[in-house]
């Protein structure tokens, strides 16, 4: 079965399409389960890049009506993407609890350093900050608050060139997911954005070979996902690009999430 739970929509402020238009797409191209996670709001501070709080529950209500009209064509499932930020612990648990979220997604973009300041990854200073990225990720995963954890090698688009740091960094989200159970999401965009140039030579930014080989000695849960931000990227040629190679590295993809929701 084709399965994809990320998936972006127009609400985020850098995606193309609406819920409508993915859910098309997913079924012209023979998905039969579709999550949409587009990029969380939070209830007191805008971090950027995602839905404005007040249109969480058009959201919602779209998917939900989405869901009656294509019963029998497609499984829709309602989720989010969103970092874990500790004191924001109660607002994950009334997504799930009150705002009948079907599951959430840890999409770590920012993270608290070892001092609480919330940094982005994206501006990475230097390749010891990874390491206080993958501790936030860990935390988040021992809560058991999320389906699986989206492009855990995000850090990996830094300037920088793989060292002791990154390797510490991989080592701490493989062993918390293989030991929480936690599924590793293979993320396809990092495919679309191509090969770039850096101090250890050409490569993707993510995903990183390395991580994965780690992943995979290590025998760590792993799913594709799309990461789609425009309806002709739900199952596009980058899907099963990343399941090649994937194969060759002796990892075997989940085709589908046993357990949505809370995995604890």
């Amino acid at each position: 079965m084709k399965a994809n739970y990320h998936t972006h929509t127009q609400r985020c402020r850098h995606a193309q399409g609406s819920e409508r238009d993915f859910v098309q797409s997913a079924i012209n191209a023979g998905v039969g389960i579709l999550g949409f996670s587009d990029h969380a709001p939070f209830p007191d501070f805008d971090f950027g890049l995602r839905m404005p709080y007040d249109e969480l529950r058009p959201y919602l209500d779209a998917i939900g009506q989405l869901t009656e009209e294509f019963l029998s064509d497609i499984m829709l499932y309602k989720g989010l993407e969103i970092e874990y930020i500790p004191q924001y612990q109660s607002y994950y648990e009334g997504l799930l609890a009150k705002e009948g979220m079907d599951f959430l997604l840890l999409g770590e973009h920012f993270y608290p350093d070892q001092y609480g300041i919330v940094r982005n990854i994206y501006h990475a200073r230097n390749t010891a900050d990874a390491v206080d990225y993958a501790k936030a990720v860990v935390r988040g995963m021992e809560t058991g608050l999320f389906s699986m954890t989206a492009h855990p090698d995000l850090f990996t688009l830094g300037r920088f060139a793989w060292d002791d740091n990154w390797e510490e960094a991989s080592d701490l989200m493989i062993d918390a997911a293989v030991r929480t159970g936690t599924v590793l999401e293979f993320n396809a965009n990092g495919l679309r954005r191509g090969i770039h140039d850096y101090p250890d030579g050409p490569r993707l930014m993510y995903p990183h070979r390395r991580f994965w080989e780690k992943a995979a000695e290590a025998g760590a849960a792993v799913i594709i996902g799309s990461d789609c931000h425009e309806p002709k990227q739900v199952w596009d040629e980058r899907m099963p690009e990343a399941r090649g190679i994937l194969l060759e590295m002796g990892i075997v993809p989940l085709d589908y999430l046993e357990k949505l929701g809370p995995q604890s």
